[in-house]
């Protein structure tokens, strides 16, 4: 006979509803039960102190250890238990196995790719700039625990005029800014957060609703169906939770009712939805740690296209409310307490099984390598952000483009890695072809053909696009390309023979990926483009025009590796690259602009755009030196001097050899020759820009950080901060 071990953190059973059902059904399926918690084992003598049903009471008797045991506790709270957890695992197989909180099943989801559509985007919430980044995104966000049951502690915030609506937990309130900001950072310092776009499951009366699905083994070890039931929120209500007000319905008169005809292939759909991802779990936790999972409880979403959101995964669900269902919930359980304790070496073989094939079917992965005179660094952030919506992505550290980085990098991929994205830099010829015999690309972006290091290519551009196609001739030959169809110098780029996929972005000329209505907000840039047949609104945290195309290219590849719309809109709120158009807010309404990272003439007039546009009163340019440029110096150092001219910058300030030239030919365009400065001393630099700073200027910093153009960045931060 199957001894059954129920183990909980609580002593007393009689605190424990359940525990009388598991006993009582134990009993009718001829099996031993008793009810422990962990304080009351003994390994020296094998035996447990149990309480044990008999004839209307639980009664203390010492018992030999179980064949099986079914945990019931609180994982939190029998984590003070750990030596004895540890010990009981090793000698007894439990029924049940944790596969973690929702943040931990989300990762784990995306890792394996397989439902990681499924998924809603979600970040772990560290500031209140990524919560503005959401909700400018997607207007309408959930602020979530990361530890959260039974729909509580869940938030709904959604932009209104110049405020922000936050619903939940009995809070319907119109905050400000400020206001919104201290009741987050209120939030996030008693536990962890997620945020995410709100996707709204609405009847035709317009009441939230979800589906719970109820899975779990029976007593042959296969998964079945427990219930599959909606839950609908009172009115005026955005969460369908039972324990927050919601109540449930029988699944087949609510489909019948909301969808009609498509009410038998929406049922199927949501049972075939619910055994699929309790096997892909099962498998997962079977690949991860070796042990098999029992139980779970799903709640899904489904948006107007019918399409299916997991909102949460719980590997503890309650019982089935309102449908009678306790009985066949604690029959299935001892059921398959008795199948486990009966067939270990079955199952230890079912999951080398498991492990043998999800180890021999692993796919070739996609790896990207990114090239260009500009942009590099941003396009690498903005898609390894999107990819890893989904994927565990390997992506190379900021500014690490060079052969020997990539060198590092190849010791460094491993195959929990479902993508790639590398940055190659290159200065002469030779070195791109040499970033590919180390790590060859299956995915490769050309950003842009310009004047960076045109000085170590006799000032010929065609000298710099024939090097960057070295990118194009080392990657896999029926790979996918992706170029920038606006860039003139591109088309010197060398595509005639490679055989693989073209994909090219543009804002002003036709393109496969083409944005239109750019703008500035408050925080990035704002634009819609055509995607998967539908007009969709996009929004980057990054200032200028020159990063829309960055975001461009990073999308055309998402894209063409079947990420969606939602997952592409989320991954661009990217963590930016440092020193990359970062905003300093400082007092007296001053704004500087920091841009130190690299500097070119496409560059500098893209950076002087972005003071232009967000800019309210004076525009003060320091410009930098621009190296590299060889020959192309002097004429290229007066074309931004023209341009700054054009763009009416208040005062500019140059920095370094020869950048007097910029000055000049401002002045002779016009430009008042009292507002032109130029230094090679950094010290008389500062100095003057205590003179020339006033209340509400906005200034930018430009170059290449060779010339330590960041100490000026930081002396302004120390002296206005």
């Amino acid at each position: 006979m199957t001894i059954i071990g129920m183990l909980h953190h609580r002593k007393d059973p009689k605190t424990v509803i359940k525990a009388y059902a598991f006993a009582a059904v134990a009993a009718a399926e001829g099996a031993d039960f008793y009810y422990f918690s962990p304080g009351e084992v003994n390994f020296a003598t094998r035996t447990i102190k149990g309480q044990v049903y008999e004839k209307g009471k639980w009664k203390l008797k010492v018992m030999p250890f179980p064949d099986v045991i079914y945990n019931a506790g609180s994982p939190e709270k029998l984590a003070k238990s750990k030596n004895v957890m540890q010990k009981l695992k090793s000698e007894i197989p439990f029924t049940t196995h944790s596969i973690g909180n929702k943040w931990s099943v989300n990762r784990r989801l995306k890792k394996a790719k397989e439902f990681a559509s499924y998924l809603i985007p979600a970040e772990i919430l560290k500031t209140t700039d990524q919560l503005h980044h959401y909700i400018t995104a997607f207007n309408k966000i959930v602020f979530k625990p990361v530890d959260g049951r039974k729909g509580k502690g869940i938030f709904f915030i959604v932009a209104e005029g110049n405020g922000y609506k936050v619903s939940g937990q009995g809070l319907n309130k119109l905050f400000s800014k400020l206001e919104l900001d201290e009741f987050i950072r209120r939030k996030m310092k008693a536990e962890s957060f997620i945020v995410q776009p709100y996707i709204q499951s609405v009847t035709k009366n317009g009441q939230v609703f979800d589906f719970r699905l109820h899975v779990q083994k029976n007593g042959t070890g296969d998964w079945v169906i427990t219930a599959i039931y909606p839950r609908i929120a009172p009115e005026g209500s955005i969460i369908a939770n039972i324990n927050s007000g919601g109540y449930t319905n029988y699944l087949d008169p609510f489909l019948e009712q909301e969808f009609k005809e498509e009410a038998f292939n929406i049922r199927k759909k949501l049972e075939f939805f619910s055994l699929s991802l309790a096997k892909h779990l099962d498998e997962l936790q079977m690949e991860k740690f070796g042990e098999v999972i029992d139980e779970i409880g799903v709640d899904i979403g489904m948006d107007e296209q019918q399409k299916l959101w997991i909102y949460e995964v719980n590997w503890r669900p309650g019982c089935p409310p309102t449908f009678y269902l306790e009985l066949d919930v604690v029959t299935n359980t001892i059921q398959y307490a008795i199948y486990i304790a009966d067939n270990q070496k079955v199952i230890q073989s079912k999951i080398r099984e498991v492990k043998r094939k999800r180890s021999n079917g692993k796919e070739k992965i996609p790896v990207i390598g990114i090239t260009g005179s500009a942009g590099k660094t941003t396009t690498k952030a903005f898609l390894a952000s999107i990819l890893a919506k989904k994927w565990n992505v390997f992506e190379s550290k900021d500014y690490w483009n060079t052969t020997e980085h990539t060198k590092k990098h190849a010791a460094e991929i491993n195959d929990s890695h479902r993508a790639v994205v590398l940055e190659y830099g290159m200065a002469y010829p030779g070195v791109i072809t040499e970033h590919c015999k180390i790590i060859q690309p299956t995915i490769s972006i050309v950003t842009n053909i310009g004047l960076a290091h045109v000085g170590n290519f006799n000032g010929d551009p065609r000298g710099v696009a024939k090097a960057k196609s070295e990118l194009i001739h080392g990657m896999d030959q029926q790979g996918v390309l992706c170029i920038n169809k606006d860039n003139d110098h591109s088309r010197y780029l060398e595509t005639k023979k490679f055989k693989g996929e073209i994909l090219t972005v543009g804002i002003k000329r036709p393109a496969d990926y083409r944005a239109y209505d750019v703008n500035y907000t408050d925080s990035g840039m704002s634009f819609k483009m055509k995607l998967q047949a539908e007009e969709i609104e996009l929004f980057i945290p990054i200032f200028g025009e020159h990063h829309v195309y960055n975001a461009l290219s990073a999308i055309a590849i998402a894209d063409n590796l079947g990420f969606s719309p939602m997952e592409i809109k989320s991954g661009l709120l990217f963590k930016k690259p440092p020193r990359r158009l970062t905003i300093y807010d400082l007092k007296n309404n001053i704004k500087l602009i920091d841009d130190t990272v690299h500097s070119h003439p496409e560059g500098v007039r893209a950076a002087i755009d972005v003071l232009k546009n967000i800019a309210k009163k004076r525009k003060i340019a320091i410009i930098g030196q621009m190296r590299e440029l060889g020959d192309l110096r002097e004429q290229e150092y007066r074309k931004v001097g023209d341009y700054i001219n054009q763009q009416e910058i208040d005062v500019l300030i140059t920095y370094g050899f020869r950048t007097e030239e910029i000055g000049a030919q401002a002045k002779l365009k016009g430009m008042d020759a009292s507002k032109i400065f130029h230094f090679t001393d950094r010290e008389k630099l500062h100095t003057l820009l205590d003179s020339v700073i006033q209340k509400g200027d906005t200034i930018l910093v430009k170059g290449a950080s060779k010339t330590n153009m960041f100490e000026t960045v930081k002396y302004m931060d120390g002296k206005y901060s």
